[in-house]
């Protein structure tokens, strides 16, 4: 990766195009500092005078000095939002998903990032075990927020265990650092069995809770086990009776914190509700859907949004026949969507295939997860012109899946068009229709 604030492009009109910014242009500094990551950019030209130095593709190097007194934006585009090399895990979690990934898959997907500007730019979690008292204090002083934190326990000694690594048990400290400064957090908790679940997980909720409001949302996930744990931590998955205790206990919490406070500020994942053969929440009782990233609430959106959409003037697109390809947990919840379509339409040309993925093995279940390859094994021998797919199964500025395989390889592989679908309803509806 070529490391460096390099411009990608600059936006019509803006200042940047005034003072003829061209794609390949790095730029080095402002006010004399240098920036490591577009926080650093936006907070540095957020001011009425500036001095920026550009150095140009030839190697000569500029400096202008720009006034904005409206404080619009600069109008530049970079090749990346981090300016030098991301910041690597230093954990050895017992659950680390990425050491449970099979062989033989691109090399960025083992690259372990626990990087706090990935929280915000990204939205990804971090465990915070990365980062001085100066680092946090940057977040504050850049007003970074919210902060997305991996938690997983409060308690000091087991939080060590759990990550491996002596720094852990410093988190209820970071924690107080940016709620002394206002900093809005999400929480979240990955929940292994036996370990950090049941009174550790009423203690992990009691101590987040402290933070509120500042601490805005903590979600509790199970932890996700693959076919390849060899020589790992031994970890048992949650059964159906064990989901069914997790969910009582965080609704004993909810309907706690939603007397106190105002607002549930724990939420289990849907995989708890599936896993355990309970009906999901309503729409409203996932408030603003805070943990959405993290697998909470999304069936309930997904439904809420796919029903909303349901307008009389939709009519079907075609008659292409049509196979909808999903992972085995959110099977029975997309083929009851298209049974809505196929009675309210008059759709017969649709089929909705509950793929195993082979690809992680273990309890792996979710769509996103599938590869190329588990989508020829499961679709090798059906009949259709195109298959519909949830875009998480992709790269996120590429066509390519998991295991490498491109959408154009899989796509001749299996004599079908695939359309990738945003996890939206009213996108999944139309897409179903043919629109």
């Amino acid at each position: 990766m070529k490391h460096g604030a390099y411009v990608l492009s600059v936006d019509p009109g803006s200042i940047a195009e005034e003072l003829e910014l061209l794609p390949g242009d790095l730029i080095v500094s402002i006010d004399g500092q240098k920036i490591t990551d577009y926080l650093d950019y936006k907070f540095l030209a957020t001011n009425e005078h500036i001095v920026m130095e550009v150095l140009k593709e030839n190697g000569e190097l500029f400096e202008f000095e720009i006034y904005n007194e409206d404080l619009e934006d600069l109008g530049i585009n970079f090749e990346n939002m981090l300016f030098d090399s991301p910041k690597s895990c230093q954990n050895k979690c017992i659950f680390c998903f990425i050491d449970q990934m099979p062989k033989g898959m691109r090399d960025t997907l083992y690259f372990k990032d626990d990087d706090s500007r990935l929280s915000f730019l990204y939205g990804n979690y971090v465990t915070l075990t990365n980062m001085k008292t100066e680092d946090i204090m940057r977040l504050i002083r850049y007003r970074i927020s919210p902060v997305n934190i991996s938690v997983h326990t409060t308690n000091p000694d087991l939080r060590v265990f759990m990550l491996k690594n002596k720094r852990a048990n410093q988190i209820l400290d970071h924690i107080q650092l940016l709620a002394d400064h206002e900093i809005e957090m999400n929480m979240q908790i990955v929940l292994c069995k036996g370990i950090n679940d049941g009174e550790e997980l009423d203690r992990t909720i009691r101590d987040l809770a402290q933070f509120m409001p500042h601490a805005k949302s903590v979600s509790v996930v199970p932890v996700g086990l693959t076919k390849c744990r060899e020589g790992l931590y031994p970890l048992s998955p949650f059964e159906k009776g064990d989901c069914a205790a997790v969910i009582r206990q965080i609704k004993n919490w909810q309907e706690r914190f939603l007397k106190e406070h105002g607002t549930r500020f724990v939420y289990a994942s849907d995989e708890f509700f599936i896993n355990a053969g309970m009906e999901l929440p309503e729409e409203s009782e996932y408030e603003d859907f805070p943990q959405i990233e993290n697998g909470v609430g999304m069936i309930a959106s997904m439904e809420a949004e796919f029903m909303r959409a349901l307008a009389p003037d939709l009519k079907p697109q075609g008659t292409a026949k049509t196979v909808v390809a999903t992972g085995e947990i959110s099977y029975e919840f997309i083929k009851k969507l298209v049974n809505i379509v196929k009675m309210r339409y008059n759709m017969n040309n649709i089929e909705v295939v509950g793929i195993k993925n082979e690809l992680f093995g273990g309890k792996v279940t979710v769509s996103g997860l599938l590869g190329g390859s588990d989508l020829i094994r499961a679709l090798q021998d059906k009949q259709a012109d195109r298959v519909l797919i949830t875009e998480s199964m992709l790269k996120a500025d590429e066509d390519v899946f998991l295991d490498d395989y491109t959408l154009s390889e899989t796509e001749k592989r299996l004599n079908m068009k695939i359309v990738p679908v945003k996890n939206d309803g009213e996108a999944f509806l139309k897409a179903v229709l043919g629109y």
